[in-house]
């Protein structure tokens, strides 16, 4: 489960680095970048993306407070259920809403798996052993 989770946590990574850095980065002089949101909240989401994804990882690298992990995969999963309800409400399509909708089902599987499943820092056969 641990090799699973951390695949999960690479590829979230990954994906809301390269999202983030895009929201942070790239002129929002067109409506269509800022799909009607003000350019400030805009950031503030990149800079939440990117704040999650160096939490996704480096606790768990760095053995430090690795609790914080399961933490921002929880943000994460909030930031993204966020866009999929914004995509719903403004009738963009369930195609549309289907990709911020599986992204937070696997943030979620993240945040439950290394607060219940596979906590960092903790044996396995510890925790198992626990929940009997």
């Amino acid at each position: 489960m641990s090799i699973t989770l951390w695949i999960v946590q690479g590829l979230l990574a990954l994906l809301f680095l390269g999202l983030g850095l895009m929201k942070l980065t790239l002129p929002l002089d067109d409506p269509a970048m800022t799909m009607g949101l003000p350019v400030l909240f805009i950031r503030f989401i990149g800079l939440a993306e990117v704040l999650g994804a160096v939490g996704l990882i480096l606790p768990a690298l760095l053995k430090v407070r690795t609790g914080l992990v399961s933490l921002a995969a929880a943000g994460l999963a909030l930031v993204t259920a966020g866009a999929t309800v914004f995509h719903l409400a403004n009738a963009d399509g369930f195609a549309v809403a289907a990709f911020p909708l599986v992204v937070t089902l696997l943030s979620g599987f993240v945040a439950y798996g290394r607060w219940q499943l596979a906590p960092h820092g903790q044996p396995a056969s510890k925790h198992v052993e626990a929940r009997i």
